[in-house]
């Protein structure tokens, strides 16, 4: 009797054309808000997505319920101004980065004649109508192409499409390192807005990297800004969005980023006291990471089960690949040198463990 082989839920016949990772917004391991943003290349909750203000405002980023109707998804994330700009200095800049490794994506041919062309298509939702400016930027040539879309109803969710020519000029490093950049620009100064916007792929310059952009978001604290259902695929057409199942949707952001923890006097992993005030343990990953990862940790505790129960106060040393780490770490004294450990939080926040990090 022949078997029919069933696809795992949630998969058509064409999986993992969507390059873009976590784009239904579903993964926030490092929390699901974070407030008081005014600087810097952040994660501040939703996976794979930065949140990058330079001189603009004050900003809450959080992982919201708020989504379009009947469309399937359960998240998106939500930038809201706390604090406004509505005089940006000429170098100041808003806006939401993706990046993506050139490994994964030498099928999209760049550097040749037969570049394919790619769809980006999401939803977005905000008060501020207008044009803004989304662009697509390669490190490894330091070139970029651009295109506008307009947000026509306030407060009204809208799906985006726009179509970007592939690069017939300059290849994708073939590596594990940036070779893609997403920029979705929020507000901008006049540096970034004195050129012209470019749709085909250029080498970059500032005057043209935010050119057409009419909105800035920082100009009053009722602005808002929702994004949800970003695709990104080979072609010329937009797809239906690509659900993948959860669990294969963490397992992908965990490439890049892991926590482990979270359970209070839970194990995490195993080892030993080397000394009255060091101890070490292996952690082992939750899967293949993109590079040995650099490590942290909040609200740690050495226990060895019979005397000592105490909380780490830094590392020593580390040595760490990208499966797994070698870690010593620094407490008070009074452990007993060789005697099996383990590694514990100390409560059960959310930031209570440890974390690792292989970010782009």
């Amino acid at each position: 009797m022949a078997i029919t082989k069933i696809p795992a839920a949630g998969f058509t016949g064409n999986n993992f054309r969507n390059i873009i990772i976590n784009g239904d917004m579903s993964i926030a391991q490092r929390g699901t808000s974070t407030s008081g943003i005014t600087s810097g290349n952040t994660f501040p909750c939703v996976d794979r997505f930065t949140f990058e203000p330079t001189g603009m405002g004050t900003w809450t980023v959080s992982q919201d319920t708020d989504v379009p109707s009947g469309q399937g998804f359960a998240k998106s994330m939500k930038i809201d101004c706390t604090s406004a700009d509505a005089s940006p200095a000429s170098g100041d800049l808003l806006q939401i980065m993706s990046k993506y490794e050139g490994q994964n994506l030498q099928y999209l041919k760049y550097g040749t004649a037969n570049a394919e062309s790619i769809t980006m298509s999401f939803w977005v939702k905000s008060n501020k109508t207008g044009t803004y400016v989304v662009n697509i930027y390669s490190p490894d040539s330091v070139r970029l192409i651009g295109g506008t879309y307009t947000i026509n109803s306030s407060n009204t969710w809208e799906k985006k499409t726009i179509t970007f020519a592939g690069d017939t000029i300059s290849g994708l490093d073939n590596d594990n390192n940036t070779s893609f950049q997403i920029h979705w620009i929020l507000g901008t100064g006049s540096d970034f807005t004195s050129g012209t916007l470019r749709t085909t792929w250029t080498a970059y310059t500032n005057g043209d990297y935010a050119a057409g952009q009419t909105v800035n978001l920082a100009d009053n604290t009722a602005n808002n800004f929702l994004i949800t259902g970003v695709q990104l695929e080979a072609g010329t057409t937009a797809s239906d969005f690509e659900f993948l199942p959860y669990d294969v949707n963490l397992q992908r952001c965990q490439r890049y980023f892991q926590f482990i923890g979270g359970v209070q006097n839970a194990n995490q992993a195993s080892g030993s006291s080397t000394a009255s005030t060091t101890s070490v343990f292996t952690i082992h990953y939750q899967t293949t990471m993109r590079s040995a990862p650099t490590h942290s940790f909040s609200d740690m505790k050495i226990t060895d089960d019979v005397n000592y129960d105490k909380t780490i106060s830094a590392i020593a040393a580390s040595n760490s690949s990208i499966y797994s780490a070698r870690v010593f770490y620094t407490h008070a004294s009074g452990a007993t040198q060789y005697r099996p450990a383990s590694l514990q939080p100390v409560s059960t926040s959310s930031t209570s463990g440890i974390t690792l990090n292989a970010e782009l």
